[in-house]
């Protein structure tokens, strides 16, 4: 039996699930979420909680049982608390700053990139003192859907990975770069 799969989900208060057949649905005070899971395995609720259970002891029915538990708790925390991952830009002149809903980042390159985020994630932007501004240094990626978020903050980060030698670029907040020593001159 999976360690992770075998869990019960606790609900929030202001959580509901809608079990349509395979299609969950969780609504909460964020919004809503829907996934159709494999047939592999079983939703169901049991009081206040929810249970995932698998079908059989076939291989794909163990490899997907700890997987949905864990998606299924992901969206449950998402439409009740939401998720939130933060970027941080390292370098002279390196800044990010919204344009209505679009992201433009000048990260050395002889042009600005635009990211517009999907639909459901919403994009700040901080100073170093934590506050909300037009322009700034820190980006906020945030939304219910936890894969989504992770997503658009691997495209953002994607722009300008940070490099071994000065530590430029973007980088989660709290990410180690290792550093290198670079060449020293002939003496």
């Amino acid at each position: 039996m999976s360690r992770i799969g075998k869990r019960p989900i606790p609900l929030p208060k202001n959580v509901t699930v809608a079990l349509d057949g395979q299609q969950v649905t969780v609504k909460g005070p964020k919004g809503q979420l829907s996934r159709v899971f494999p047939p592999e395995v079983n939703v169901a609720q049991e009081g206040e909680s929810i249970v995932v259970k698998r079908r059989d002891d076939s291989r794909p029915a163990k490899e997907r049982h700890g997987l949905c538990r864990t998606l299924l708790a992901n969206m449950v925390e998402g439409v009740s608390q939401g998720f939130t991952k933060k970027l941080e830009i390292q370098g002279v002149g390196y800044r990010a700053q919204l344009q209505g809903k679009t992201l433009v980042l000048s990260t050395g390159y002889s042009h600005p990139v635009e990211i517009v985020p999907p639909e459901g994630i919403t994009l700040e932007i901080e100073d170093n003192q934590g506050k909300k501004v037009q322009q700034g240094t820190i980006v906020l990626v945030s939304g219910i859907d936890k894969e989504l978020v992770g997503n658009t903050s691997a495209r953002i980060r994607a722009v300008r990975p940070p490099e071994p030698y000065k530590g430029k670029g973007i980088r989660y907040m709290g990410e180690f770069v290792r550093r290198k020593v670079g060449k020293t001159g002939k003496k």
